[in-house]
């Protein structure tokens, strides 16, 4: 079996001596992601401070690759390891290529001077990350995610074995947060390199991480691999949710549903109908859903938004049974809305419903 590369052994982390969270015992494999999640404040980004010695141990060990890091020098683990952290810099005059270059400074001794193998790495760096083009550019000209990418490219260019992340994803949208994951990724599969950070995405945490560490009250509260931590119930007492709900099954939150006698009755299926329970959610109208199955992606979203939810088990024909308690529910409504446009053997029966709802 593996060894651990990283490890921590009752490791205590903390502020001028004080304590904010102690008994830290973690551990990871080569080329594994482990991601800590948990409530604003809980002590997610102290604890990854320990990891790169800006902030120093209170009390136990951290290991790296079997060795003590209290033990290593500023340059062996500044080779060893890399840190992005999601404070904004603003270098004065640096282009990307002069920010990317600092990643070289374990290599290049005193002066600081790149040699042409360094340079060849900065362009390599820049390349990963799909930032070539932006080397002559100044930093302080670039966008939130093109900084970002900077940054991570600067990392690389430590051609460090573990990376610590500190809420990689904090100021980007949707297109330049997958493509951020996507190179870690890359780096993880092909590099072989090692990455722990911290994350408020739940559904890409659960998405990409071996491990997952799971902080509040100042205190480890759990860890192990994604299935197990991420259930609906314990996230929303990981976070202390009171408003609204979490599903696990698909990784995202919902608002509180609609309460009251449904007024719209909705025949949906196959992820047809959920724009249709979302904009009556949004007007603040109670609704019905149903007949569904079980095993529809769409039941997850009914279960949360609708008033009342008729179903069906998985993979079985629409029972009369359910038929019947649709229709009635139905007849007490003001309106029928079907989102579905062909219907096969197992949903037979939400075609007789929506030609009733016509009547």
């Amino acid at each position: 079996m593996d060894k651990d590369y990283i490890r921590t052994e009752k490791l205590s982390v903390g502020y001028r001596g004080k304590v904010l969270i102690g008994d830290i015992n973690l551990c990871l494999k080569k080329g594994q992601i482990m991601t800590l999640i948990g409530p604003n404040g809980a002590g997610k980004s102290t604890i990854l401070k320990n990891f790169t010695r800006q902030l120093m141990p209170i009390g136990g060990i951290v290991y790296i690759d079997g060795r003590a890091m209290k033990d290593m020098s500023g340059s062996e683990l500044a080779k060893q390891v890399a840190m992005v952290m999601t404070q904004r810099i603003e270098p004065e005059l640096m282009t990307c290529f002069d920010v990317v270059s600092t990643g070289r400074y374990p290599y290049t001794g005193k002066l600081g001077l790149l040699s042409e193998s360094d340079r060849h790495k900065v362009n390599e760096a820049l390349k990963l990350v799909q930032a070539a083009e932006l080397a002559m550019c100044r930093f302080s000209d670039v966008s939130d995610g093109q900084r970002q990418r900077i940054m991570l490219a600067r990392a690389v260019c430590q051609e460090p074995e573990l990376m610590i992340l500190d809420e990689p994803t904090s100021f980007l949208d949707i297109k330049h947060k997958l493509e951020l994951l996507e190179i870690l990724k890359k780096l993880v599969r092909e590099q072989n390199m090692t990455v722990i950070m911290s994350l408020h995405e739940l559904d890409l945490a659960q998405k990409l991480s071996d491990v997952v560490v799971c902080i509040r009250e100042n205190k480890i509260d759990r860890c192990g691999p994604p299935q197990e931590i991420f259930t609906s119930e314990y996230i929303r007492d990981l976070y202390g949710i009171t408003k609204g709900s979490y599903n696990a099954e698909l990784g995202f939150m919902e608002l509180e549903p609609v309460t009251g006698t449904p007024k719209v009755f909705v025949i949906g299926g196959n992820g047809s109908g959920i724009a249709t329970y979302r904009k009556l959610h949004r007007e603040g109208t109670a609704f019905a859903a149903g007949v569904l199955h079980e095993n529809d992606v769409e039941y997850q979203v009914a279960k949360k938004l609708a008033s009342i939810v008729i179903t069906e088990k998985a993979f079985e024909p629409i029972s009369e049974e359910h038929y019947d308690r649709a229709r009635k529910v139905m007849k007490n409504c003001e309106k029928v809305i079907c989102c579905l446009t062909e219907f096969g053997t197992m949903n037979e029966k939400n075609r007789m419903l929506y030609e009733e709802g016509c009547k």
